[in-house]
């Protein structure tokens, strides 16, 4: 399934990489996603399909009347967290401290972490919830106000 999911190249539309980073960050809910990333109704609607679709999230109901549904990872989904990770400390690897909108840190400490993959044996980094996102120096207010007021991450995760 990964390399089919690979290769149909959705994992390279920006909008998947920016909702599933978002979920890693504990949004499950069609409109916190849709708040956090200003992504259109359609255009969401048709990412999360696809996301259902490939195996990556489930659509779950929170909610019966009216009926709502939140987004959770499936086992595959949750594997992407590495990439993920992966991703954002390679483009910080690219700018000025003082140029990151966010930052990886770990959760407890707050203080900043870079992940490592071992080069040598190819082990995976964690995907707990060990290392979270922050804002970054060069942060805008609406990332500051994301981070600020993102959902707790779930005790069985931390």
């Amino acid at each position: 399934m990964p390399t089919a999911f690979l290769a149909t190249g959705r994992l390279s539309a920006v909008w998947t990489l920016l909702i599933l980073h978002d979920a890693f960050d504990g949004y499950t809910r069609f409109d916190q996603f849709q708040e956090s990333l200003g992504i259109s109704s359609s255009m969401l609607t048709t990412r999360l399909k696809s996301l259902v679709a490939d195996g990556l999230l489930e659509r779950q109901p929170y909610q019966t009347s009216p009926v709502r549904h939140e987004y959770m990872f499936t086992e595959l989904g949750r594997s992407l967290r590495p990439v993920i990770v992966t991703l954002a400390a390679w483009g910080n690897s690219r700018l000025t401290p003082t140029e990151r909108s966010m930052i990886l840190v770990d959760a407890h400490s707050g203080k900043e972490v870079e992940p490592v993959v071992d080069a040598k044996t190819g082990r995976r980094l964690d995907d707990s919830a060990t290392y979270v996102f922050t804002a970054g120096p060069a942060a805008s207010d609406a990332m500051r106000i994301r981070y600020a007021t993102r959902p707790a991450i779930p005790a069985d995760e931390a």
